[in-house]
């Protein structure tokens, strides 16, 4: 078995890939448009929710033909999400992933219809694609996307940090918002990933336990580097939720214990691997990628 390191290099690359062939080609109609999605969705992150799907399908021995397009579908949610985030109306944010936001590279107008066009295209993998031996559950899981993305989920997260600029929130209230903003498209990575294979009811409650604490874990995480890494190495702006007067982990509870929750969520997601055994290997790295990371 390869080393963590080798494995996650591998995956993105082959991913990388495999971005480049499922989206359309800049030099097809309207060229503009598809031109702003590949900007916006190439070349650059971490690529963490499609790690954590590839993982997850390990445990329920998923092909990665079918993993690689689930994974797919989540990170074109993810990135839409980006673009539309960055958005005077949203944001307001000019450096993404180290290169100038979309609607900075294009214009407005652009960058609306990129975060259109992505999330249109990643309920039409799911849908074109056959991701599991079952029609049935594979109809599960187009739903479980777009509970994750809507107002259930993410777009939902959206809005009540929105609503909460300038306001202290209580730590249960902040947890709320980030279980949708954040952690519900992780979650939907996991379990899709995990889907692709032959999930057991038992397998998927260990990584729901997972799901949840990790999602969690990576907003703490973000929270903090927002307040202490530079703009450089986090290849966007930082210190922008403090600027925008957000309520966040750091704001509540300081850094310092900020970094102990995470630390508590890294313990608790390893906790709950513990039933799954050698093939949740990949997501126990991930879980130490995700709470020491620099960026």
């Amino acid at each position: 078995m390869p080393d963590f390191q080798s494995w996650v290099t591998g995956h993105q690359h082959r991913f990388e890939d495999v971005l480049r062939r499922l989206l359309p080609a800049g030099d097809v109609a309207p060229q503009r448009l598809h031109q702003a999605m590949r900007y916006s969705v190439l070349d650059g992150g971490k690529r963490v929710r499609p790690l954590l799907a590839f993982a997850a399908g390990e445990v329920t021995h998923a092909e990665p033909e079918r993993v690689q397009v689930a994974a797919a579908a989540v990170e074109l949610i993810h990135a839409y999400s980006l673009v539309h985030d960055d958005m005077p109306c949203m944001d307001d944010d000019v450096l993404r992933r180290g290169k100038p936001t979309c609607h900075v590279e294009y214009d407005e107008a652009t960058a609306l219809l990129v975060g259109d066009a992505l999330q249109s295209l990643a309920f039409q993998l799911l849908s074109a694609h056959c991701l599991n031996d079952d029609a049935a559950r594979q109809l599960e899981m187009v739903k479980l996307l777009a509970v994750a993305s809507g107002s259930r989920g993410m777009a939902g997260g959206q809005a009540i940090d929105l609503e909460s600029v300038g306001e202290q929130l209580a730590l249960p209230e902040l947890e709320q918002m980030h279980i949708h903003k954040t952690g519900a498209l992780i979650r939907a990575a996991i379990l899709l990933g995990a889907h692709c294979g032959k999930a057991e009811q038992a397998q998927l409650v260990a990584l729901e336990r997972y799901a949840h604490c990790m999602g969690l874990a990576f907003q703490v995480v973000d929270d903090v580097l927002d307040a202490e890494a530079d703009t450089a190495t986090l290849g966007k702006t930082a210190g922008k939720d403090a600027d925008n007067d957000k309520p966040t982990y750091v704001t509540l509870l300081g850094a310092r214990q900020a970094r102990q929750m995470a630390s508590e969520l890294h313990s608790a997601a390893l906790d709950a691997l513990r039933p799954l055994g050698t093939p949740a290997r990949r997501l126990q790295e991930l879980a130490d990628f995700i709470v020491l990371r620099k960026y």
